[in-house]
């Protein structure tokens, strides 16, 4: 009997912890949302690269906090004719093509420069619309919006899950550059 009364006991407490990581998450699966983030490729724009022993790599100091802001880029080069149409920085996290110049976004739970004051609405207004809060700016390539967004609203809520519960990085991003005078 008092092992029965152990084992319930402990399923309501572990029911409970999972209640409480669920609602502080936001209500999705922080574990699928961590590996959607990774399969994705989330992480291949929105963290940083820096040279490693064996080449570049993602700077994990960094995971997802976006195009760093203390990183002043030069003006983009010249846009060849043809097939070719952007240049990446090589941190990976500044692309320019005929758009102008996009940076990835700070995708960590930052308050002030981040997704930190977003709500899960929010977030899945924008990976729906393709729009900066589900109703400002576009968000220019090099982001997969067009993939993203036939995403379901189960995985969308795990990946917010997920970058809710990383390490906040306060990096203010700057915003996109219009294209050059003479391309447009």
């Amino acid at each position: 009997m008092k092992r029965t009364k152990w084992i319930l006991a402990f399923v309501a407490v572990a029911a409970a912890v999972l209640t409480v990581a669920r609602v502080h998450a936001g209500g999705g699966d922080v574990a699928r949302g961590r590996y959607l983030v990774t399969v994705v490729g989330c992480n291949d724009c929105h963290t940083p690269v820096r040279m490693g022993p064996s080449g570049p790599e993602p700077d994990a100091a960094r995971l997802l906090s976006g195009h760093p802001e203390a990183l002043k880029l030069p003006p983009p080069p010249e846009q060849p004719p043809g097939p070719w149409v952007a240049a990446v920085a090589g941190t990976m996290t500044a692309w320019a093509g005929p758009w102008g110049v996009s940076f990835t976004a700070n995708l960590t739970p930052d308050a002030d420069t981040g997704l930190g004051r977003w709500t899960e609405r929010e977030f899945l207004d924008t990976m729906r619309s393709g729009r900066h809060l589900g109703r400002g700016r576009s968000l220019l390539p090099p982001m997969p919006v067009q993939a993203i967004g036939q995403m379901t609203d189960e995985d969308l809520r795990a990946v917010f899950a997920y970058l809710r519960s990383v390490p906040p990085i306060r990096n203010r991003v700057p915003e996109p550059l219009p294209p050059p005078v003479a391309a447009r």
